[in-house]
């Protein structure tokens, strides 16, 4: 395992567009991932995979519109054939910025048994051909070893030695079914790492079938790995990809155990997870790190007594970090009496102790019946504990 001793930098290559559209329900049309690009680009990510454009004329109006009107380094997917990769340079033509063209091609035993139905000796020489082709039409070249993180190591390490040859600058080992562990995926990397020096850039790109895509993602980047492929959201394919909120906000959280940089504007997270979800109108879980709707919400009575003597007793991210307006204390049956009276407070209510003491007892029976209590109950059952307890004195 690698750990620096000053901080290096890893590069984000967002692939929302690419990946993240082929989760059922979540394609984009092109002013959609324009709107969204342009988003990515104030995140500050380093490369943008913009689509793949011989799967679509829209994929390919996509790519060629975002690569020529977004100030971001944009990706064009390839499959390593001559077809896809003249399709992706023909897209890219005009770009802001200097593109990259994304070659992949699969390399585990499965693939090329069921799938490919070729030999290792031929997936070598068609992955540095189309290499080689991408390179002549642009300077920036990537290789994906499809399932790589189910190939032996040892023709892994053939396959990015022979695409690296041939003109690549960045070799990615992805976890495509989502089937690696974190030490045993970091070793995969470590190795590959190690074998290509300081030739090429080693990317990652974990899907997240056994919800370690981030984690696998950590521990790549602890073996050397430099760029982490990843989605707003975590969507993608199936279970989806590594989230980019979660892996970037893990770097900067802990930063102590973990001394690497991105060049995100976390603050920008929470605004570009809203976007992306009023575009293809699939939210996240309430409960998502970093992004979901109760990532900054208290219910329990002992935690938010904690949080309001002092935020970090519960919360070990500040919300406007991530570009989330604030915390919210949620009133429920679980909710305790501090919270109750500066919620009280909040709404312009000072309550003398027994006051406060009523308030709560109904409060709680009320919670018991419903999931949530608004703040128009709040008023209504102070202002009728007030009226009872002042007609009680009179």
């Amino acid at each position: 395992m690698t750990t620096p001793t000053t901080p290096e930098r890893v590069h984000i290559f967002d692939t929302t567009l690419r990946d993240g559209e082929q989760a059922p329900g979540c394609s984009m049309t092109t002013p959609e991932k324009l709107r969204m690009a342009a988003k990515l680009a104030d995140l500050g990510i380093d490369i943008m995979e913009a689509g793949f454009p011989i799967a679509s004329t829209g994929d390919f109006e996509a790519v060629q519109k975002v690569s020529r009107e977004i100030p971001i380094k944009a990706a064009a997917l390839a499959r390593a054939t001559a077809l896809d990769v003249e399709r992706a340079a023909k897209a890219l033509e005009g770009a802001k910025v200097a593109p990259r063209i994304h070659v992949f091609l699969a390399t585990s035993d499965v693939h090329l048994k069921y799938k490919l139905k070729k030999t290792r000796a031929q997936v070598v020489d068609e992955a540095a051909a189309a290499v080689a082709l991408a390179r002549k039409y642009v300077g920036d070249v990537e290789f994906s070893a499809e399932d790589g993180g189910r190939t032996p190591v040892d023709y892994l390490i053939e396959v990015s030695r022979a695409v690296v040859a041939a003109g690549a600058g960045t070799v990615n080992i992805p976890d495509t079914v989502g089937y690696g562990v974190p030490e045993e995926y970091g070793a995969l990397i470590g190795q590959v790492a190690r074998a290509l020096g300081t030739s090429a850039i080693v990317s990652v790109h974990c899907h997240n079938d056994l919800g370690l895509a981030v984690a696998n993602s950590l521990a790549a980047i602890q073996n050397g790995a430099r760029q982490v492929e990843c989605t707003i959201n975590g969507i993608g394919e199936r279970a989806g990809n590594c989230s980019l909120e979660e892996i970037v906000m893990v770097l900067k959280t802990r930063a102590d155990r973990l001394p690497y940089t991105t060049g995100i504007k976390t603050e920008q997270l929470f605004p570009a997870s809203q976007l992306l979800t009023e575009i293809i109108g699939v939210g996240v879980q309430p409960n998502k790190a970093i992004v979901g709707a109760n990532a900054f919400a208290h219910e329990a009575g002992i935690h938010q007594d904690g949080f309001l003597k002092e935020r970090t007793t519960y919360e070990i991210i500040e919300p406007k970090s991530v570009g989330v307006p604030e915390s919210r204390l949620v009133l429920g049956k679980h909710s305790g009496r501090h919270a109750l009276n500066a919620r009280c407070k909040d709404l312009g209510l000072a309550l003398e102790k027994a006051q406060l003491d009523e308030v709560y007892t109904r409060f709680t029976a009320l919670a018991d019946r419903q999931k949530g209590i608004t703040d128009e109950e709040i008023r209504r059952l102070a202002a009728s504990v007030i009226q009872d307890l002042s007609r009680k004195i009179a």
